[in-house]
């Protein structure tokens, strides 16, 4: 999952995690954490969507224009 990070870096992110947060609030930070993951990854998907759509409507304007350009 994160290739650049070791194991020893892991445990001393999850020490300052604990140390900053306490444990009982951590698993509230994980829980807001992945929820704002999933809405960004929703949300680029959802871009990403849009703009292949556009695209799409821009490449169909543009047939329309050359095939209106060949009959006249």
């Amino acid at each position: 999952m994160f290739p650049s990070i070791g194991g020893t870096e892991l445990i001393l992110v999850v020490a300052l995690a604990l140390i900053i947060f306490g444990p009982s609030k951590l698993p509230e930070v994980g829980r807001s954490l992945g929820k704002t993951i999933r809405e960004f990854r929703r949300s680029t998907r959802e871009l990403g969507e849009d703009v292949i759509k556009d695209v799409k409507d821009v490449k169909d304007e543009v047939q329309e224009v050359k095939d209106t350009l060949k009959d006249g």
